[in-house]
């Protein structure tokens, strides 16, 4: 669940389902790229096996999954997540104040 004012939302996702989303795309784009978690764990400097956890369990601090991320992708992409997101209105009358 999330709140924007009175409106309760929710959301499909639960924080699980996210983790092993963003395990996946780490192991996906590591094997295209030709690496072993070997090469991964030196060129991000996290150890092999946290990898290895973190693609089998899906956790990871927030600091090594960055480290991992900058070495199969573009950071950019995370910070994007930062930016706000516009707020849809919620009732006609908030539509008519704007």
């Amino acid at each position: 669940f999330y709140r924007r004012s009175s409106v309760m939302k929710i959301s499909l996702l639960s924080v699980h389902d996210v983790q092993t989303h963003l395990a996946e795309a780490i192991r996906v784009r590591r094997k295209a790229l030709g690496w072993s978690r070997q090469t991964l764990a030196e060129r991000s400097l996290v150890p092999a096996s946290t990898i290895k956890k973190f693609e089998t369990t899906g956790q990871i601090s927030l600091r090594q999954f960055l480290l991992l991320w900058q070495c199969v992708d573009e950071l950019a992409r995370i910070d994007q997540l930062c930016d706000p997101m516009p707020i849809a209105p919620i009732s006609i009358d908030e539509v008519l104040k704007r």
